[in-house]
């Protein structure tokens, strides 16, 4: 996983445990893309103290995915989705009854909002 990409997916999960300086910083730099010498003018702090700012929140947020595990259970839930909609797609519903179109069309739209979702 591209490290901008997970470190934003752990702030969406984790960030609320992060200083709000910290969540600051890590926004700047990852979402933003902020340069430490642009975020340190931005706050009016060192570069050195957005370094170790960011060190710090990356640490607590790897620290509580390890912990946790959200991010890692969230991707597998939301790659079994996109197989289970997959799976559907391949139905030939054209050869079921009433029902097992509607069912079959139901399930696929469920699936489609959970993938969204996540």
């Amino acid at each position: 996983m591209n490290d901008v990409f997970e470190i934003g997916l752990l702030m969406d999960f984790y960030g609320q445990l992060l200083t709000e300086r910290q969540m600051e910083i890590l926004d700047l730099h990852y979402n933003n893309d902020y340069s430490f010498g642009e975020i340190a003018e931005e706050l009016g702090i060192s570069r050195q103290g957005v370094y170790d700012n960011i060190k710090r929140g990356k640490s607590i947020l790897f620290e509580m995915e390890e912990k946790l595990g959200l991010l890692g259970k969230f991707s597998v839930q939301k790659r079994k989705a996109e197989e289970i909609l997959e799976l559907l797609k391949d139905i030939n519903i054209d050869r079921l009854d009433i029902k097992g179109k509607d069912n079959i069309i139901r399930i696929k739209e469920g699936v489609e909002f959970i993938i969204n979702k996540i």
